[in-house]
């Protein structure tokens, strides 16, 4: 494997092999596996870039205590046959006067995880877009569990032409439903014990659409189980379109419940196609 940090070197390397890319802030777990494991499928090479993006953080979030460990990240690549590892520093993305950023504007990033969390998806956006730039990837790897962020990706590229294949991934989830994040390590044990009903929540939805529910009766079953986490305070928990995320009145196929909310020391959100 070889490791980049520079991103004229990244460039110069990555030029023209049309990678299979896994973007990551590191603190690997099996839910970026599975992305490199799909990546490693469908592709004759693949780069994984760890890079903590500030940009995507608000003043009051996690930047400085997000967890990190580079060498454990690299043998895990090394271990999964990743062919390039691409680790830039915050200083080399972002130099001295940089002041351009790419942001998709509109419904999609204006509720949800855009209400509770301003500027982030611009962060993200802006970063993807350096990222893209540099590494030049036949397609791109996400996990579902950041749906909104997954279609907001969709958008960009959409939208600005870029040349590559966004691919969304299941859910990678715990034994007891819950999704897999570099942030569950926030968890106490009783919290992490919690955490599992809010996949039961989203399942709770489902059960409710498969036996003839509606939309409005799927969301208050799922809003009962929430209400039995007693440390837990809910951001939002609605049943969208797949596709623009607007809250449902009916069912469409593919419709998703999404959830956020947090416990005292770290925020949570999942989701989970509910209606064929």
């Amino acid at each position: 494997m070889r490791v980049l940090r520079r991103p004229d070197e990244a460039r110069a390397v990555l030029a023209g092999r049309g990678v299979g890319f896994v973007p990551t802030m590191g603190y690997l777990h099996r839910g970026h596996l599975e992305l490199i494991r799909r990546a490693r499928a469908e592709n004759p090479e693949v780069a994984v870039s760890i890079f903590v993006n500030p940009l995507q953080f608000g003043p009051s979030e996690d930047y400085e205590r997000y967890p990190r460990d580079e060498e454990r990240d690299l043998a895990l690549l090394e271990a999964e046959g990743v062919d390039f590892a691409f680790l830039p520093t915050k200083e080399e993305l972002y130099p001295p006067g940089f002041s351009t950023f790419v942001e998709v504007t509109g419904p999609l990033v204006e509720r949800w995880e855009g209400a509770h969390r301003p500027g982030h998806f611009r962060g993200v956006t802006t970063v993807l877009a350096k990222l893209f730039n540099l590494v030049r990837p036949r397609r791109a790897y996400f996990g579902e569990k950041d749906f909104q962020q997954l279609a907001v990706v969709r958008r960009m590229v959409a939208d600005l032409g870029l040349p590559l294949e966004i691919v969304g991934v299941p859910t990678v989830r715990e034994p007891d439903g819950l999704a897999l994040s570099s942030r569950n390590v926030y968890l106490t044990s009783e919290h992490r014990r919690q955490a599992a009903k809010l996949y039961q929540a989203l399942t709770r939805a489902r059960e409710v659409a498969k036996a003839g529910g509606s939309v409005a009766e799927a969301e208050e079953a799922a809003r009962a189980v929430i209400a039995t986490i007693p440390d837990f305070s809910l951001d939002y928990l609605a049943i969208v379109d797949p596709e623009t995320l607007e809250p449902l009145a009916s069912w469409v196929p593919g419709a998703r419940a999404i959830v956020a909310g947090r416990f005292p020391e770290v925020r949570l959100i999942d989701n989970l196609e509910v209606y064929p």
